[in-house]
């Protein structure tokens, strides 16, 4: 048996479990090493449920913001509300360049943020896309999850910092909208969130690899890997999604997909109905056109939907509970309520068939069996 063929086999055994089901991290026991000369804002005081010296100092989320918009800061702090409500034990650490203004880092810093400057990452009409590099810089910490600020988490997800070590998890991207017109997939009508859809032409070529969305993704920091991410810009071409594209080429082999809700991008409510089940949705990513709650109208195009406007709803029933403030929930006696998560109910059905859990395995296959196999997908490893 190959050394790929054996990581695969780890993983499947290790990962075909319930969501409740813990995976075993493979920690490395790295030492700790300061991230010099980038100022650190951080609370007076830590957050309800925020990690301690004693307890899992190594572990964070993690958000970005460039800019000194209201609207960014705004989603920023309902992720900040969110990850509270669903009562993780891990602090939010929110990376921002210098144009982010004193009362902003305020702001974030007074939502129980751990608020972070780093310096900015150039290429020519891109601004500061590739900026987001820089997380790689923060080896403060052992791994961290990703999320960018138009997210929301209506699901505890803390079990996700136990996934094996080495790889990268995020969820795949969609073909579907027109924004991939140039995409061969796109052009073909193939899409891998449905493969089945269509099936991809070997006259074309070989079949691209897998590709996923970066508003979401679990990695392990290293200026290793950070160092080996701008030598990788330094000699790849221009892409139309910066640096996502990057990251999709780099790690395209140690990518292990994950199920579609954990990162359900709002386009596949009518794009992929099939694959959606409210219901076990952990993370919604609001990054249709239009559908980001603070700026809401329903004037756009599919906003009118009622299952959108049900997840525009939960997120500001996040953000409007003044139980989840700063410093409130420093000092609730309610530390113990709920169940540490958000009910997605549809009000009206989205599911076309059977229930299963939509993921790729191959490009012949729709899905998992129904074998309790509900987080991931598996593509090929290099060795």
């Amino acid at each position: 048996m190959s050394s790929a063929d054996s990581k695969l086999r780890d993983l499947q055994e290790s990962s075909l479990a319930s969501d409740h089901d813990q995976i075993r991290s493979q920690m490395d026991g790295r030492g700790t090493s300061s991230l010099k000369g980038i100022p650190i804002i951080i609370p007076d005081l830590k957050p309800q449920g925020a990690f301690s010296a004693a307890s899992e100092p190594r572990r964070a989320f993690l958000t970005m913001l460039a800019g000194n918009y209201d609207e960014a800061v705004f989603g920023v702090v309902g992720l900040a509300k969110g990850l509270k409500k669903v009562m993780s034990k891990y602090a939010l650490v929110v990376a921002f360049l210098a144009d982010m203004s004193e009362e902003h880092c305020k702001l974030l810093a007074s939502n129980g943020c751990i608020v972070k400057r780093i310096e900015p990452v150039f290429r020519a009409s891109y601004g500061t896309n590739y900026s987001k590099l820089r997380i790689w810089e923060f080896e403060e910490y052992d791994k961290m999850i990703y999320l960018d600020g138009n997210v929301q988490v209506f699901k505890n997800i803390d079990h996700m910092f136990d996934y094996p070590d080495s790889y990268f998890y995020a969820a795949l991207d969609c073909f579907c909208d027109k924004s991939w017109s140039r995409n061969p997939q796109h052009k073909i009508g193939y899409c891998q969130q449905w493969p089945n859809k269509a099936q991809w032409d070997p006259t074309s070529g070989p079949k691209p690899p897998l590709y996923f969305n970066a508003d979401m993704f679990v990695f392990e920091p290293s200026l290793a890997t950070y160092g080996d991410l701008v030598k990788t810009l330094q000699t790849s071409p221009t892409t139309a999604f910066a640096e996502q594209d990057l990251l999709n080429e780099f790690f395209k082999d140690k990518l292990v997909a994950l199920a579609p809700h954990y990162n359900l991008m709002v386009p596949m409510l009518w794009r992929h109905p099939e694959a959606v089940e409210l219901d076990r949705v952990k993370v919604v990513n609001y990054c249709a056109n239009g559908s980001k709650p603070w700026s809401y109208t329903g004037k756009e195009e599919n906003m009118e939907r009622e299952d959108v406007k049900m997840l525009v709803d939960k997120w500001w029933e996040i953000y409007d509970d003044d139980s989840l403030d700063y410093m409130k929930t420093l000092t609730s006696a309610k530390v113990g309520r709920g169940t540490g998560q958000v009910n997605l109910q549809p009000v009206t059905s989205t599911k076309a068939g059977k229930g299963t859990d939509q993921v790729n395995l191959q490009p012949s296959e729709a899905g998992f069996p129904e074998t309790g196999a509900d987080e991931f997908t598996f593509t090929s490893f290099a060795a």
